[in-house]
Formats: C-alpha cells, sequence, structure tokens
C-alpha cells in the first residue's frame, strides 16, 4: 500500500481518483512524478520545478498553477503518507479508551515502529531525506503535524484520566515522537536487522512509560526501576561484545 510512493505505481492510483477535470488529472500527474523521482534520488535537494515537469510531460509553468514551490509540492507528495501514520497512530490510541489511557499511548509506540518496518523506504521519506527548508510560521502547516497531534491526543487522555506528566503536554508528545525516530534512525543507519525489534519495543514502552506517572494522582509517583529488563539485558550483551576487544571493560549491568 505504501511503497507505491517510492516505486512509482502511486500514479495510477492516484489519477484514478482524478475524476473532477483536468487540473484535478494534472495535480495528480504532478505528485505521481514527484513521488517517483523522491523514491529515485531519496532526497528533495536535487527535485526543481523544472526536472518533475520533464518526469511528468508537461511544461513548468503548468506546476505553478497548483503549487507554489518545491516545499508544497513536496508535502503534497507525502500527505498521504503522513495521513496512513498519523491514522494508524490514532486507531491504537483508541484502545486505551475506557481503560488504561497508558495502554493506548504505549500502542501508539508500538504501532509507530511497525509503520517504520513495515515501510522503511516511506520512512525515510517522511522523516529522514532533507526536505526543503520554510520558515517557522509556515512549518507548522506540514502533513507531519498530524503526527504529532496523534500523539498530544493520546497524552491528553491520560492527563484526563487523571495521571500526570512528567513534563508538559506538548514537550511529552515531543519527546516521545524523538525517541522513537530515534529508535528508527539507529536501526537504519548501524543495526539493519530485526535483532532489535524486541528491544525497541521495551525501549519505546519505557520511555512512553516515564513521561506519565503510572497511577492516577495529584503527584507523579513513579516507580523505581527493576534491576533488569530484556532491553536492559539485550543492551548489555551489545556493549558486551563491543567490549571483547578491550580486556577490562565491564558492560553496564
Amino acid at each position: 500500500m505504501r511503497d507505491d510512493v517510492v516505486s512509482g505505481a502511486g500514479s495510477e492510483r492516484r489519477q484514478g481518483r482524478n475524476v473532477r477535470g483536468q487540473g484535478e488529472r494534472l495535480r495528480g500527474t504532478i505528485l505521481a512524478a514527484v513521488g517517483r523521482l523522491l523514491g529515485e534520488w531519496g532526497s528533495a535537494e536535487k527535485l526543481t520545478m523544472r526536472a518533475v515537469a520533464k518526469e511528468a510531460g508537461i511544461s513548468a509553468p503548468s506546476i505553478y498553477l497548483h503549487f507554489p514551490d518545491k516545499a508544497a509540492l513536496v508535502w503534497a507528495a507525502l500527505a498521504d503518507e503522513y495521513a496512513e501514520l498519523a491514522r494508524r497512530l490514532v486507531e491504537a490510541g483508541a484502545s486505551g479508551t475506557g481503560g488504561d489511557p497508558r495502554a493506548g499511548l504505549r500502542a501508539q509506540a508500538h504501532a509507530y515502529l511497525r509503520y517504520a518496518a513495515e515501510y522503511p523506504g516511506q520512512y525515510r521519506l517522511m522523516f529522514e531525506t532533507p526536505q526543503p527548508h520554510v520558515g517557522p510560521a509556515r512549518i507548522t502547516g506540514h502533513p507531519a503535524g498530524r503526527v504529532s497531534a496523534a500523539f498530544r491526543a493520546a497524552f491528553r487522555a491520560c492527563e484526563e484520566a487523571g495521571h500526570r506528566l512528567s513534563v508538559p503536554l506538548p514537550q511529552a508528545a515531543q519527546t516521545l515522537w524523538a525517541g522513537l525516530h530515534g529508535l528508527i534512525s539507529l536501526d537504519h543507519s548501524i543495526f539493519g536487522d530485526e535483532s532489535t525489534e524486541e528491544m525497541n519495543r521495551s525501549l519505546a514502552e519505557g520511555l512512553a512509560d516515564s513521561l506519565v506517572a503510572p497511577e492516577p494522582g495529584p503527584a507523579p509517583t513513579f516507580r523505581s526501576a527493576p534491576a533488569a529488563t530484556p532491553a536492559s539485558r539485550r543492551i548489555s550483551q551489545l556493549i558486551a561484545a563491543g567490549d571483547e576487544e578491550e580486556p577490562g571493560a565491564a558492560p553496564d549491568a
């Protein structure tokens, strides 16, 4: 479903929906061309209106009828992907409704990791490749805002159920998002296999739990950390493996 943007197969999918006139069909053609170029280049750095026009088989001025600049082009081409990820997060977060809202937050963390694992090409285009820079006022309109909104909704549900947050709500949502992205980026750049999947799930849960008090109440009464967890043991194994060539170095417990 999602890999069609990287492969370019999304051309037919998008154009198939444009039945309201030539303008809609042209817009779909343009976005499909952008998706193919982003997938081929893995970045928006080389993307130009001229390159998009050539890929789409149209004149460059035609693009400006629909998109004012490159940033608008890239955002529109990836908008469906951000929307799909946000939809999954909202759906996962709803699993905590009526029960433990912290369960919904954890489910969101799992859903985020799962999306990145299932669609690594999409994830890299959405979050790991440079996109056109815009000013602070305009960045608030980035389609990734749907993702952060989903996280904020989950934290809000925790607050409404009486769970105190360790940091202000917007900061909590951004911290969780940044932490999850960090886990994924480490896998993409260093680990590159499935050996860290379970560890990442545990780390994600620990991060979410560190931001929300375990029980409703007037003050955050966080429990003491256990001596070891599956994630800490796995990390210790990785550290120990790396320290084998350094006699006398002790792995973290």
